[in-house]
């Protein structure tokens, strides 16, 4: 791949990126969340299509127009979401979109003993080809996806996060496989957070920082943790932060969250804390840490053992009962989870409060006007028009209507799920300077962000997140990137 340019509305997710893959190598990509990794590897898989750069495939300059095509090619993507169809078959899986055939009909048959032998050949034969794919474990998923790329004759497999699921022993067993792979002469392009799985299993290392490729090459047994790091650290200065009170601000204050040995089986355990009012709490973590489910099981979205105090009450769910009690939500698919695109700024402002705004069981539409007009002015959003459809907003003002949905009625918590995702570096001053504002308002927030950078900046104490399990907790002006990254990447506490 030479000077690859992928452009999206408001980024440029890669900016000249160069990769080079050799024959029977483990080559891995490293980088920290927003690097362009997983942009890079969707181009090289073809469901990404590249504004400018060029990419080589075994000797010849080809054009990757969609997945198919490069598929047809040799090139498989196994992705961290398994993308397995759970009512099909192991067989009909590994051959869905390219069916076993004779004489013009499928041949289911033939089908399983193909199946069957890409399945012994990756060790497993144990895995019958008949068998439901839904009541598979996860690791045997992940051994059928494999046989799935391997069933196109495959030269190239990029493999992201493939480990995340699996248990030791089981993640041993892909690198057997991976290993087996190699020496018939396949690549791998491998993706992992973890530095112990990349010395493990690779052989060279390509770091990516802002979309671009900063060092490749790197041999991935010898080179030094610093080294890597460094190299995904040193990002330019895009983060403008309001000033954070002193760190005795808050010693007086009371706790507006309290959390106790919070569990979600599979997704985070123990996690305690505490969120004074006015206080600004960042999680810090890889994505799939257990981030985004702390916040979901701490709003009442997702069931959780331990307990959670808002202001001196227990909370226990429903979203409906944490919402009445004070709590808000700004989730990370703002699109998907948040707003209601084809509405207007106004209804999607006025969403969570319309009991405020109802008389008799009629909504008095005047009433509702003039608080989201209070809001749109007091937030800034623009254009201040709130019968303008909320689609048409950019990302930082669509970030805004969210946020502001909550200053209705008083909130005591806000809890904000990558509060800056795709929203450009403007907005992401001004949002920073919304949220500091409400904290200091005396309204809780607990924040997580994929960027290092955000956090630190941004929050007055930080709780660092390493596979669902809190390994350190401490003042934002006690840390640096170099040391939350070491913390995550190697699992090691701070001293």
């Amino acid at each position: 791949m030479r000077g690859i340019i992928k452009q999206f509305p408001g980024v440029r997710a890669l900016d000249g990126v160069d990769l080079d893959v050799r024959a029977g190598e483990v080559h891995c990509l490293l980088g920290q969340n927003g690097a362009g990794k997983s942009t890079l590897i969707k181009t090289l898989a073809g469901a990404h299509q590249p504004d400018e750069g060029t990419i080589e495939f075994e000797g010849a300059t080809v054009s990757l127009g969609s997945p198919v095509a490069a598929l047809r090619l040799g090139i498989a993507t196994i992705y961290q979401e398994l993308d397995l169809v759970e009512g099909l078959s192991v067989a009909e899986n590994i051959y869905l979109g390219h069916e076993r055939s004779r004489f013009g009909f499928t041949s289911p048959s033939g089908a399983e003993g193909a199946a069957h032998e890409l399945l012994r050949r990756l060790g497993h034969p144990e895995i019958r080809p008949s068998a439901l794919a839904g009541p598979l474990p996860a690791a045997a998923k992940q051994v059928v996806s494999m046989a799935r790329a391997l069933s196109y004759s495959t030269r190239l497999i990029i493999m992201d996060e493939p480990s995340a699921a699996l248990a030791q022993d089981e993640t041993d067993n892909l690198f057997r496989i991976i290993r087996e792979l190699t020496a018939q002469g396949v690549a791998v392009v491998y993706i992992s957070h973890r530095l112990e799985e990349i010395r493990a299993i690779g052989d060279r290392v390509t770091v990516l920082k802002d979309g671009r490729t900063v060092a490749t090459g790197l041999d991935a047994k010898t080179t030094p943790t610093g080294r890597f790091v460094s190299l995904m650290t040193g990002r330019a200065v895009e983060h403008v932060f309001p000033p954070r009170p002193s760190r005795e601000a808050f010693d007086d204050r009371p706790a507006t969250l309290s959390v106790s040995g919070l569990t979600s089986p599979g997704h985070f355990r123990d996690v305690s804390f505490e969120i004074r009012a006015g206080e600004i709490v960042g999680l810090a973590g890889l994505v799939g840490s257990g981030r985004s489910e702390i916040l979901e099981a701490v709003y009442g979205a997702r069931h959780a053992s331990g307990t959670v105090v808002l202001d001196g009450r227990t909370v226990k769910g429903p979203p409906s009962r944490t919402v009445r009690l004070g709590m808000g939500l700004a989730p990370e698919e703002r699109k998907a989870q948040g707003l209601l695109l084809d509405q207007s700024l106004q209804s999607n402002i006025t969403l969570s409060s319309l009991g405020r705004f109802s008389r008799l069981g009629w909504l008095d539409r005047s009433a509702a006007r003039r608080e989201s007009e209070r809001l749109i002015r007091e937030l800034d959003i623009r254009p201040a028009d709130p019968h303008r459809t909320i689609r048409t907003l950019s990302g930082g003002n669509q970030q805004k209507a969210v946020i502001a949905r909550w200053l209705i009625d008083d909130r005591r918590l806000l809890l904000l799920d990558e509060p800056t995702r795709g929203v450009d570096i403007g907005a992401r001053a001004e949002l920073y300077t919304v949220i500091r504002r409400l904290a200091d308002s005396g309204v809780g927030v607990l924040l997580v962000s994929s960027e290092v950078p955000e956090v630190l900046g941004l929050a007055d104490r930080v709780l660092v997140i390493r596979e669902g399990e809190v390994i350190h907790q401490g003042h934002a002006g006690d840390l640096d990137e170099h040391t939350i990254l070491d913390m995550i990447m190697e699992g090691s506490r701070a001293a």
